[in-house]
């Protein structure tokens, strides 16, 4: 409390009406007989913070301390004859009271996701329950029944189709097939390592072999020009131990 006022943060409530019914639930006030005056000199108060960048904010809180002040005033000046029943705060406890209705909503409505959000998967839709056999009387008779089912035709057997699986091509293969091809002789060529099999995974995997032997000088690969044939040389470290991770 400062001199007189409640301090609040402007920052934590979504708009005028959210700051004006924590003004007025904070202090046991009665909504229906809403202290114009004080309230609007809290509601004024509260709202000094707000900076130079909540321009749009203010706009909104200040108008509704134009409607405080504006409903103080109809309250201190005579009214008409046919208006003595009507009073000025009226129109803002509807106004309040709705608010508060659809915020309680909103909460029942997050904590109902959350909840639902811990028991099941997203996406996810409850099963239609099955309706009992009393909710489904069988109208039909024998001889509908048995029409029915000579009308049922025998299934046509397909043709099941019959494919392999192609087995997956290790790289410690293709390194092992240079290795040895070179070794037998000074140079192969890279089609000769790849003619056997007409699977274009092999000449990838043969290749990037090559690659790797080449990196670690046990081959050298040679190319007179672009598009040329591919050769596999003896490379200087051709007699180390290649490790498993090849």
């Amino acid at each position: 409390m400062n001199e007189g006022f409640l301090v609040v943060e402007t920052e934590s409530f979504r708009g005028p009406l959210d700051l004006l019914l924590h003004l007025i639930r904070a202090q046991d006030i009665d909504i229906f007989d809403i202290p114009i005056a004080p309230i609007t000199h809290q509601f004024l108060q509260a709202t000094e913070d707000i900076g130079e960048n909540g321009v749009d904010e203010a706009g909104e809180f200040l108008e509704m301390a134009a409607t405080l002040i504006r409903i103080k005033a109809r309250m201190l000046l005579p009214s008409p004859t046919d208006e003595e029943d009507d009073d000025p705060r009226a129109e803002l406890v509807r106004r309040l009271l709705e608010y508060e209705l659809i915020r309680e909503i909103a909460t029942r409505m997050r904590a109902a996701e959350s909840d639902r959000g811990r028991r099941f998967a997203k996406g996810y839709v409850a099963p239609r329950p099955r309706p009992a056999l009393a909710d489904a009387p069988l109208d039909a008779t024998w001889d509908q029944l048995y029409a029915a089912a000579l009308g049922v035709a025998s299934p046509v057997r397909r043709e099941v189709e019959h494919r392999v699986a192609v087995r997956p091509v290790a790289m410690r293969e293709k390194v092992g097939l240079i290795v040895e091809s070179v070794k037998r002789a000074s140079r192969i060529e890279f089609a000769s390592l790849v003619a056997p099999w007409k699977e274009r995974m092999h000449g990838v995997m043969t290749l990037l072999a090559g690659l790797e032997l080449g990196r670690r000088r046990v081959v050298a690969l040679r190319q007179r020009k672009p598009f040329s044939p591919l050769w596999f040389y003896k490379g200087r470290n051709l007699d180390i131990e290649l490790d498993d991770t090849t």
